[in-house]
């Protein structure tokens, strides 16, 4: 029960700040120019800077194990690319593929996983290690996914297909990647990480607050973009995503690294890795690259929800066969 309660604490917030931005749309507090402007702000600035400090501030020399790191990195590459092909081949509407795929793979790994981590098995564990060695991968193959998935308006219809040779996509693809404001954030955290470069408390307190502001800011947009009509009709996906998510890949991965040894927090930081719900900023990036938005809010709300009694099962089980 103490689990559930746990689990209930840290996702229940997550779905009253989205109903509290649906309900400060339906009062005529926010509006659609304020969520355009408000997803801008945390795609092209919040987002990376938090991005930015959770990576540059990680001790990448603590508790390091390569046999770890690389499961999560390869289990990373292994469902991301599966479940991008099958939504691909499978999916009848082309226009929930970008969504879809991402949505059923992309955890919540940064803004939960520790929390989920410090209540499951005391600290953090092997959590940090985790980010670093799977949540570069999460950012670079979504944006990748989107990329190369078909675009959609704001209304979720299709967009005409681009005229572009075929090399000319792959070098629009390129430039996009390596331009992303998420990849950007990433890639400037590293070498700090790597070489314990500590910034000034002033820069670093001035940094926090504005990568602090980055989960809240999505998930009111999230609510105030949330339109019934859109949500139902996108809700057989959405619940298929959800489901991909928080129980088919635990159900495939951690099996696989209980039979290569992993136990204690290394086991925790998988779970988070393949079960915990789907991050609010899989929505940010789908809204600004063109995807479904809809059913991407969609998935990051159903599973959100659903994933206080997931999580709670997985742990159930882990504890069960005493791998935590």
């Amino acid at each position: 029960m103490s689990n559930f309660i746990f689990a209930l604490n840290a996702t229940i917030p997550v779905f009253l700040v989205i109903l509290l931005g649906w309900f400060l749309q339906k009062v005529g507090v926010i509006n659609e120019s304020f969520c355009k402007t408000a997803n801008n702000y945390v795609f092209k600035c919040a987002l990376p800077i938090s991005l930015f400090n959770s990576i540059s501030t990680m001790d990448l020399y603590t508790d390091f194990k390569l046999s770890f790191a690389l499961f999560c990195a390869i289990s990373t590459v292994i469902f991301f690319g599966v479940a991008w092909a099958l939504t691909w081949i499978l999916m009848k509407n082309k226009a929930y593929v970008g969504a879809f795929a991402q949505g059923c793979t992309r955890s919540s790994a940064a803004i939960l996983g520790v929390a989920f981590a410090m209540s499951i098995y005391g600290n953090v564990g092997m959590v940090p290690m985790m980010i670093v060695a799977a949540v570069p991968l999460f950012n670079i193959i979504s944006v990748l996914i989107l990329q190369f998935s078909p675009h959609v308006d704001e209304n979720g219809n299709l967009l005409p297909k681009s005229a572009e040779s075929g090399s000319a996509v792959i070098k629009k693809a390129v430039i996009g990647v390596i331009t992303n404001p998420i990849i950007l954030g990433i890639a400037a955290g590293l070498p700090f990480a790597f070489f314990r470069i500590t910034l000034p408390e002033m820069l670093t307190k001035t940094l926090d607050t504005v990568g602090g502001s980055a989960s809240p800011i999505a998930l009111v947009v999230i609510g105030a973009s949330f339109s019934g009509g859109e949500a139902i009709k996108r809700m057989k996906p959405a619940l298929l995503a959800s489901f991909i998510k928080l129980m088919v890949l635990p159900a495939i991965f951690v099996p696989i690294a209980a039979f290569m040894g992993f136990t204690g927090s290394e086991m925790v930081a998988i779970l988070i890795l393949v079960g915990s719900p789907t991050t609010v900023t899989s929505y940010v990036m789908i809204r600004n690259m063109k995807g479904d938005a809809p059913l991407a809010s969609n998935i990051v709300v159903i599973s959100t929800l659903l994933s206080s009694v997931s999580i709670t099962f997985w742990i159930y089980l882990l504890k069960t066969f005493a791998l935590i």
